[in-house]
């Protein structure tokens, strides 16, 4: 979608809107990496809705080579670019933009403070990962939502992304529930076999090739044992 509209002489409305949803999803890793380089959280909130203000206002995504790689790559190359002109971080810092919907919670801003052997980049990584993961999950839950199952997604959710078995025992799930443990083992299999193909098929938006995906996925599962 970022390659169809820089090779449009004038952007249309639809593929500026969409680039606008894709500064909302991905404004966590540029947050963090700002947080991370020591900017506070206003002035890294700030700089982070002119980043991509000026992202999409001067097109600095027709910029992006597909010979060049990954979208995660392209897009923190931009920022250090742009964090890197004295003039467009001052004017940065006086405009608002209204694109960022949600604040980082108190956890994430702790991970963030604590953050001190990581380097900018590092923590940038895993807040991508983090971030297409979330992406995967929410659109698990619309899925179960629409086939009328958003409330055994709430049960199994837990376990979908991770193995941890600290989370609710089975057969209290079962109980709390009104299903039986086979029951929920079955279901979390199809979830999570469902959950590892939305989580490609959002890292293949960010690749520039089929083949790089494993690749990628291997990186960013690193990233996030590395936290």
């Amino acid at each position: 979608m970022i390659l169809k509209a820089s090779d449009s002489t004038a952007a249309s409305a639809h593929a500026l809107n969409a680039l606008s949803e894709l500064c909302r999803i991905y404004w966590r890793p540029v947050y963090s990496f700002l947080r991370r380089q020591g900017y506070g959280h206003e002035d890294a909130q700030d700089l982070t809705q002119g980043f991509f203000a000026h992202l999409i206002e001067r097109r600095g995504y027709a910029r992006a080579d597909r010979e060049k790689g990954r979208f995660r790559s392209f897009l923190l190359a931009a920022l250090k670019n742009f964090i890197g002109d004295a003039r467009d971080h001052e004017h940065a810092l006086k405009r608002g933009g209204g694109m960022i919907l949600e604040k980082l919670d108190d956890k994430s801003e702790a991970e963030i403070t604590r953050a001190a052997k990581w380097q900018a980049d590092e923590v940038y990584d895993r807040e991508w990962a983090a971030t297409l993961v979330q992406q995967a999950l929410n659109r698990l839950a619309q899925e179960c939502a629409i086939a009328g199952k958003a409330e055994l997604f709430g049960w199994l959710m837990p376990r979908v992304a991770v193995t941890d078995e600290s989370v609710i025992p089975y057969e209290e799930m079962a109980r709390r529930s009104y299903r039986t443990a086979t029951t929920l083992r079955q279901e979390l299999t199809r979830l999570r076999a469902r959950y590892r193909a939305i989580l490609r098929e959002e890292v293949r938006g960010t690749v520039r090739d089929p083949t790089e995906v494993d690749e990628e996925l291997r990186y960013l599962c690193h990233a996030l044992a590395a936290g």
